[in-house]
């Protein structure tokens, strides 16, 4: 059953927004309650993150005229329709808001979906997507989700619309939740949306810059003291720098005993680098932040630390975590997972909710930069990477991983003795967007 708290209201809002507004930048008319309850949830969501992390991490000015403005102007600099979805599980009903460019909120509760019913299938499908048999059934929860989530607003308002991109901001329990799988019995989500997550609305860069010959540093480790070692990681990164180096000339590599904190900093403190990647292990732990790290080859850099790095002038566009994994169902391991970009300084984020094998994990890796190159936006590549590796046109194969006409070989450590592809959730519904996908 939907319930539409709001729904006299929104409906009416939606119809006075459209006849008020012949012109797309003069944005909506919004009644007085309804922005402020947005308003409110923003700042109940803004304040978790304070909680979090210990610090005001942003102030929430923009309210929804000015979200609906806002996303029309990113609309039109990127070339893609874009829309943020609120999904807020609460013990009455899931409490969805859905606002489009220059356009009123539109709300939907539903009572049938209520915490205590949602919580646990969408916990049940994240098990089912990530478990490592071929067998388990995803597609039940996944038809589910997509039921309660997607469905209330799609053929109303994102198609009619025109809707490219969906920025979804979620709420405790299911903030790794992966989107990118959900299923309305023809498709996957990802292959109809660019999906994004977003800490808040307000808490998330806004301005659009394509990365262009993009300055990019690559570290990673192959072999750890007390850690499962990472065979392919060398291979990733001479990948990363095979696909960018015609646009990307400005790049530094730190690999095994070079990738060290001092290493990292003096690094940061000589140049400005647009791409950071790490390629390996990260762990979003469940406590505090300084109990989430990203292991280096001397140390682990804990969450805590992450906004202290010595960045040189502006913050990078996009940091990659390529081998991390999240305590799912924590709050706080969440909250760490989805406020990664808030406390690095980065403008967006690429990571997993749980461990991928290092054969998957290179797959994705090396298909998302083969595509960076020639994408408007880091969502566009994402998307049209795990598209790749869903429709299975990403093998290994023997000693060589294939990405459409080109071969990549492959280290004799993975032992991979059979054709492997890579269709299975398991291997791309793990990647996701942190932050701005722009």
């Amino acid at each position: 059953m939907v319930l539409l708290r709001w729904g006299a209201i929104a409906s009416l809002s939606l119809w006075l927004g459209i006849m008020a507004s012949p012109r797309a930048t003069a944005g909506p008319t919004v009644p007085v309650g309804l922005s402020r309850a947005v308003l409110n949830m923003e700042t109940r969501i803004k304040e978790e993150y304070d909680d979090y992390f210990g610090r005001d991490v942003a102030a929430v000015t923009q309210d929804p005229v000015a979200i609906a403005r806002s996303l029309d102007q990113i609309s039109r600099a990127t070339g893609r329709k874009t829309a943020v979805l609120w999904v807020i599980p609460r013990p009455q009903d899931l409490h969805l808001v859905l606002i489009t460019p220059n356009q009123a909120p539109v709300v939907v509760d539903l009572a049938e979906a209520r915490q205590e019913i949602f919580l646990p299938v969408a916990q049940s499908f994240q098990w089912a997507v990530s478990h490592p048999l071929q067998t388990v059934d995803y597609f039940t929860t996944a038809r589910q989700l997509h039921r309660w989530i997607i469905e209330p607003f799609e053929e109303a308002y994102l198609k009619p619309q025109g809707i490219e991109v969906l920025l979804f901001c979620l709420g405790g329990g299911v903030r790794t939740l992966p989107l990118a799988a959900l299923h309305d019995g023809e498709q996957f989500l990802i292959e109809r949306y660019q999906l994004s997550r977003i800490p808040a609305f307000n808490l998330i860069d806004q301005r659009y810059r394509p990365l262009q010959q993009p300055r990019v540093l690559a570290m990673g480790a192959a072999t750890f003291a007390n850690l499962s070692p990472l065979p392919a990681v060398p291979v990733e990164l001479r990948t990363l720098q095979q696909f960018l180096r015609a646009t990307a000339p400005n790049s530094r590599e730190l690999l095994n005993q070079q990738f060290t904190l001092g290493n990292l900093n003096q690094s940061l403190r000589r140049q400005s680098f647009d791409i950071v990647h790490f390629a390996t292990h990260a762990e979003f732990r469940p406590g505090a932040p300084q109990n989430s790290y990203i292991q280096l080859w001397d140390r682990q850099l804990t969450l805590a630390d992450m906004n202290r790095l010595s960045w040189r002038s502006a913050a990078p566009e996009l940091l990659v975590l390529s081998a991390c994994r999240t305590a799912v169902g924590d709050r706080n391991a969440e909250l760490g997972f989805a406020g990664i970009a808030l406390q690095a300084g980065v403008k967006s984020v690429v990571a997993s909710a749980w461990y991928v094998d290092d054969v998957g994990t290179l797959a994705l890796m090396s298909e998302f930069y083969r595509q960076l190159p020639n994408s408007r936006t880091k969502g566009d590549a994402l998307q049209q990477a795990q598209i790749h590796l869903l429709r299975g046109e990403v093998i290994a194969k023997g000693e060589h991983l294939r990405l459409g006409t080109t071969q990549l070989p492959l280290p004799s450590t993975l032992g991979l003795s059979r054709t492997e592809d890579f269709r299975h959730p398991r291997y791309w519904a793990a990647f996701t967007l942190i932050s701005s996908p722009w």
